[in-house]
């Protein structure tokens, strides 16, 4: 069984910065590609940022590039998004994710339906 954990959501305002951060639990994570999604009120989830297991590949939702950064520590098996310089879009419920089968150079997958395990969510406002 596999569990995830987020933790840091809170409320900031425009410009502001916070982390966000997933721990992992379960046999063979440090072999699975992690990635966190959002969804906004009304919207659909949509990935914001990807990291294949060897940490040697990422991707980023367009909107993110340059703000948020994606790392993941395999001694302790979490995963971590810097969020900077935040934006009032960017207020959603954060999910972290895991996919397994995952080899070492492959790049993470983007899409919602090839992760496997899903943390509970935490909330993210960024007021204007």
């Amino acid at each position: 069984q596999v569990q995830l954990v987020e933790t840091g959501g809170k409320l900031v305002q425009t410009g502001g910065s916070l982390r966000l951060s997933c721990t992992v639990s379960g046999r063979a994570v440090g072999t699975y590609a992690l990635a966190w999604f959002r969804q906004a009120p009304g919207k659909e989830r949509e990935i914001v940022a990807a990291i294949s297991w060897s940490g040697i590949n990422t991707h980023y939702t367009d909107s993110v590039k340059g703000r948020f950064t994606i790392s993941r520590d395999k001694t302790k098996n979490t995963v971590s998004l810097q969020m900077n310089n935040s934006k009032p879009d960017d207020t959603a419920e954060y999910y972290c994710a895991a996919a397994r089968g995952g080899t070492y150079y492959k790049a993470p997958p983007s899409l919602a339906t090839e992760y496997h395990y899903w943390g509970q969510g935490t909330q993210v406002s960024v007021s204007s």
